[in-house]
């Protein structure tokens, strides 16, 4: 399934959460935090607000987007205002 966000939305391909600690402890299911960064995969067409671009690590609202799976993959739809930093 291909997908193409409209306007000023962004597709980002959501990280796995952590399920090991650095010193080899697993964390089970319950207790992980929901994370809130991931990878864009596409762009919509409003360029002019947009600030980012495919391959770019962002972290977004907490609360934000629109779930869908892609290839059993987790992904969200946010709008630009909802992505809330570049990570580099």
């Amino acid at each position: 399934m291909k997908i193409k966000p409209l306007g000023d939305r962004v597709l980002i391909k959501i990280e796995e959460a952590e399920t090991k600690t650095a010193s080899g402890l697993f964390i089970p299911q319950t207790a992980q935090e929901k994370t809130q960064q991931g990878v864009v995969v596409t762009i919509g067409d409003d360029t002019e607000t947009i600030t980012v671009k495919a391959g770019d690590k962002v972290m977004y609202d907490k609360y934000a987007g629109t779930p869908v799976k892609i290839d059993s993959a987790d992904h969200l739809i946010v709008q630009m205002s909802d992505i809330i930093a570049i990570i580099e």
